[in-house]
């Protein structure tokens, strides 16, 4: 019933509904316009975006692997530093004329006079 009444209904043609299909044209074109802004700016905010979470997901990923190499140099230099302390004591100890003459006793087999020594199997070094 709707299509038989806008079927009888004639167009008039006037200025006004000119200017008014005019109108309606350019207010269709600037829709158009808008619309096709509107995608081209959210698929540039969807690439602006995509490169800037890769980019975070990069650095995240690069400073975890930065910090496991600095937790293991830190392990090795604590490591390193021990040994150091360890050695300078033994530099201190190997100043010290008592200690030596008792490694030489006890590993190259040095004795007092009037002395035995007696080296038993499996015996590690003292130093």
């Amino acid at each position: 019933m709707a299509k038989k009444k806008s079927e009888s209904v004639a167009r008039l043609d006037s200025t006004y509904m000119k200017e008014y299909d005019v109108y309606r044209e350019r207010h269709q074109r600037k829709k158009k316009r808008l619309i096709r802004r509107l995608v081209l700016f959210a698929l540039l905010l969807m690439i602006v975006a995509g490169s800037m979470i890769t980019y975070h997901v990069q650095q995240k990923s690069l400073y975890a692997e930065k910090h496991e190499q600095y937790v293991q140099l830190q392990q090795k230099m604590d490591a390193l530093e021990k040994e150091e302390k360890d050695l300078e004591r033994e530099i201190e100890l190997l100043n010290n004329e008592e200690y030596v003459l008792q490694i030489a006793r006890t590993n190259y087999f040095f004795s007092k006079e009037g002395e035995i020594i007696f080296k038993m199997p499996n015996e590690d070094p003292l130093y």
